[in-house]
This record gives structure tokens, C-alpha cells and sequence, in this order.
């Protein structure tokens, strides 16, 4: 097989005219780093926001060229944007409502959509994308994101989950999906789909021991077309689990997509909510609503005896969400059946759902999905520790 390299896919792109119709795309400097990984090539072209919707021909046209050459398996292109001329990009519809008719009517009224903010593009047929992040890593953002989506399912919600952790993406795993999706007409992906959630990952696109060696533009067009070239149909939430920190991924979220509002996770420890602090002053910059936070890993119940031991302290997020005047969302407890079923991809709310724990998650759920204005289907259980 032809070996695909990055200086072929670049002689290739300089046969694109770019926008002046004069020079190619290459010698304009609009192709951002190439990424090539089994046989795809992932790139993106900077364009002003403003002339997005007209250059659409020329990313096409860029697509083409490249999925024509010996050797490529598939590309992955989209248009990227500098911030300045974002912000002067005309405010999309927004997206379409979820139709109505039998088939819907066991769902959850879908919340009222507000417009999209100037330069934020909806996603057509999604309700509402909520943003689920955390300061730091390692205090189970991801795990809170799978039962949190979960949660809304079971809650008589259409849910989809983006992992946007183009790094260290671990929906495959959490929720043991393997293989590759489909595409339509070699453009719009098909998600993944387990326990009735649609989801989309990197996981799914590269292999898993693949190191992802990418700068702020390529993040920027691998997120972008995972969220909008997939056939995510009509959902009324979609859950994104960000990576961890305030990086160029959280920023692209925050700054181009029209997100309903954020759910931080924090255990309860000084120094984890110190880090969560950060992000939530990232989502008040950028003018995403903070619907909440999540105390992970807030006690250990011990299974032999029952004895409660506060391992990471307890009540920090809570004292930090009523100082800084946001909901507390609830506590989730440190167990091993969290973390079994976790490592083998069955999330406590679907293999356990009436269990304790499972239990606390859609209560979670319920009150993310009051935040959003949206009415629950059924009220959410009582969970009363004694």
C-alpha cells in the first residue's frame, strides 16, 4: 500500500484555490498541521466565520482531492475560525425542535432552546449540549459523564455523549463499544450506540494506542466534525465529557458551540477544588450558565460493616457551590462497584439501576435537567442514608 505521508497530502492541497482564487490554500497558509493516522488524514482550513458557509465548496473540494489519493483510507476536514472573526459571524438558527407525534411522547418536553449567541452554531435535531468538565484529572469526570447521561436516559430522555478528549478518549471503554462507525456518503459519521445512548469518540477513529500529538487548530477540527458531522438525530440532550483543565478543547467548546450550561466535578478535597475553580471561572468568561456541581468520591462506605469514612474530607464542593452561589448537584460515594463496573463498560445506572448509587445519579440527572428548564418525566427517587 502507498505510504501517505504529510508533504504528499501537502503537494496534493496545493491543487485547492483558495478564496482569492488566485493562490492555493498551501501557499495562503490556511491548512493548519496534518495529522495522519491508519491511512486518515485529519486537517483543518482557516477561514473568517463570516464567510464560513460560502468556502464550504472549498473544504469540499480540499476533502476530495485527498480521500482521492493512493493509500488514504478517509480524511477529516472542517473549516476553523480565528476568534476574531468568529466574533463578527452572523448568530445561526437554532436547531430544529424534536418532532412531534407518538413516538416522542414517552420523552421529556425537550427545554425551550434560546438562540445561539453571535458566532455559535447549533448542532439541527439537539435540544440542549451540556458541557461535563472538571479542573484536574482524576477525580472520575468521565465515569460522572456516562451515568450522568445515563441518568437523563433513564429519566425518559433522548441522550446522546460526546468524548471530547481528543487525548485520552475513554467512551470505547466506559461503555464497551469497539469497531469502527459507518459513514454516509463518506462524509456524515453514523455514532456508536450502547444502553440507548448514541455516542461519538476519537476512541472510535484511532487506534487506542495511537499518540495523539495535536496543536490547538487540529483539536479544534477534530471536535468540531465529531460534533457536527454525526448523524446524532434528534435528541433532547447531549452530553460532552471535556478533558480535564481549561485547554484548547475546553475553550473550542465553550467559544463555538451554543452549550445550555456546564456541570463541574469535584472530589472534596482543597486542592481538587481549587482546580475546579478554574473552570468554572472559564465557563463565566465565556458566558456558559454553571448548572451545577458534582462532589465525586465524596464518602466510602465500607462493604464489610457499613462504616461511612470520609477519605477526601466531605462538604467542600457543597460549601464551594453555595459560595460562589451555583447548585450543588449531589454526592456520589467512593465504591467498588463504581470502579468494576466502570473498567468492564457497564455504567452502575444501566447495570444496576435500582441500586443505591444509581439511584443518586438520576437524581443528579433530574436536577441538571430542571436547570435547563426542562419538566421531569417522573420524580426522581429519595435517596435517604441512615
Amino acid at each position: 500500500m502507498t505510504d501517505v505521508t504529510k508533504e504528499k497530502v501537502l503537494e496534493t492541497l496545493k491543487t485547492v484555490r483558495g478564496p482569492d482564487l488566485e493562490h492555493d490554500i498551501v501557499a495562503l497558509g490556511m491548512v493548519s498541521d496534518v495529522f495522519i493516522s491508519d491511512g486518515k488524514v485529519y486537517f483543518s482550513i482557516t477561514v473568517p466565520a463570516e464567510r464560513a458557509k460560502e468556502l464550504e465548496p472549498m473544504r469540499l473540494a480540499a476533502e476530495r482531492v485527498i480521500k482521492e489519493m493512493p493509500g488514504v483510507k478517509g480524511a477529516l476536514v472542517t473549516l476553523t475560525a480565528d476568534k476574531k472573526a468568529a466574533a463578527a459571524a452572523p448568530a445561526a438558527r437554532p436547531a430544529s425542535n424534536p418532532p412531534h407525534g407518538h413516538d416522542h411522547e414517552h420523552h421529556a418536553h425537550a427545554p425551550q432552546q434560546q438562540p445561539p449567541r453571535a458566532g455559535k452554531i447549533g448542532v439541527p435535531g439537539i435540544g440542549a449540549i451540556i458541557a461535563v468538565a472538571s479542573g484536574k484529572g482524576g477525580v472520575g469526570k468521565s465515569t460522572t459523564a456516562v451515568n450522568l447521561a445515563l441518568g437523563l436516559l433513564a429519566n425518559g430522555l433522548r441522550v446522546g455523549i460526546l468524548d471530547a478528549d481528543i487525548y485520552g478518549p475513554s467512551m470505547p471503554r466506559l461503555l464497551k463499544i469497539s469497531g469502527r462507525p459507518t459513514q454516509i456518503d463518506g462524509r456524515i459519521i453514523n455514532p456508536m450506540e450502547n444502553y440507548g445512548l448514541k455516542v461519538m469518540s476519537m476512541g472510535f477513529l484511532v487506534d487506542e494506542e495511537t499518540a495523539m500529538i495535536w496543536r490547538g487548530p487540529m483539536v479544534q477540527s477534530a471536535l468540531m466534525q465529531m460534533l457536527r458531522e454525526v448523524a446524532w438525530g434528534e435528541l433532547d440532550v447531549l452530553v460532552v465529557d471535556m478533558p480535564p483543565g481549561t485547554g484548547d478543547a475546553q475553550l473550542t467548546m465553550a467559544q463555538q458551540v451554543p452549550l445550555a450550561g456546564a456541570v463541574i466535578v469535584s472530589t472534596p478535597q482543597d486542592l481538587a477544588l481549587i482546580d475546579a475553580r478554574k473552570g468554572l471561572n472559564m465557563f463565566r468568561k465565556v458566558e456558559v450558565p454553571v448548572l451545577g456541581i458534582v462532589e465525586n468520591m465524596s464518602y466510602f462506605i465500607a462493604p464489610d460493616t457499613g462504616t461511612r469514612y470520609d477519605i477526601f474530607g466531605h462538604g467542600g464542593a457543597r460549601k464551594e457551590a453555595e459560595r460562589i452561589g451555583v447548585p450543588f448537584l449531589g454526592e456520589v460515594p467512593l465504591t467498588m462497584n463504581i470502579r468494576e463496573t466502570s473498567d468492564a463498560g457497564t455504567p452502575l445506572v444501566a447495570s444496576d439501576p435500582n441500586g443505591v448509587v444509581a439511584g443518586i445519579y438520576r437524581g443528579i440527572a433530574a436536577k441538571v435537567w430542571q436547570q435547563l428548564g426542562g419538566q421531569p418525566q417522573r420524580p426522581a427517587p429519595a435517596i435517604v442514608f441512615e
